[in-house]
């Protein structure tokens, strides 16, 4: 298979994994890119989504749970093309607050894969990117 169809294959097979997950659709999660270097996932900013009322800040798993769909499809768009995917490990480090009223962006690359597991790691900010909300590293097991 030609290098760009695969490529495109790929991008296909993770942007279904995103529309295929019902809670990343209940979040609104909206892929913004998607390669064999990485995906970058956004979350729109929502009053349903604030954990704390009085300062409108974004709950923490909600950030959780992008960053965690944004490192899984991060693992299927990369290039061993795996059919499928399931979190092992995630650790997220919360460096601060997002910012009320502000779309959160995810990041994530996975830079090792073994025959079974991927690791991945990954960031998001809001509009700061100068400072991130949170880090993660993960593990997450691949099936070819």
């Amino acid at each position: 298979m030609p290098e760009h169809e695969d490529q495109e294959k790929r991008k296909r097979i993770a942007r279904q994994f995103i529309e295929a997950i019902p809670h990343a659709q209940a979040l609104g999660l909206v892929m913004d890119d998607i390669g064999p270097d990485g995906a970058a996932i956004s979350l729109p900013w929502h009053a349903d989504l604030v954990g704390d009322p009085r300062s409108g800040v974004i709950h923490g798993g909600v950030i959780s749970a992008l960053m965690d769909t944004c490192s899984g499809a991060a693992v299927m768009a990369h290039p061993t093309c795996p059919r499928s995917t399931a979190t092992i490990d995630l650790r997220i480090d919360y460096m601060r607050a997002a910012t009320p009223g502000q779309a959160i962006r995810a990041k994530a690359h996975c830079y090792h894969v073994t025959r079974s597991v991927a690791f991945v790691r990954a960031w998001a900010a809001d509009d700061d990117e100068s400072r991130p909300v949170a880090t993660a590293t993960g593990a997450f097991t691949i099936e070819r």
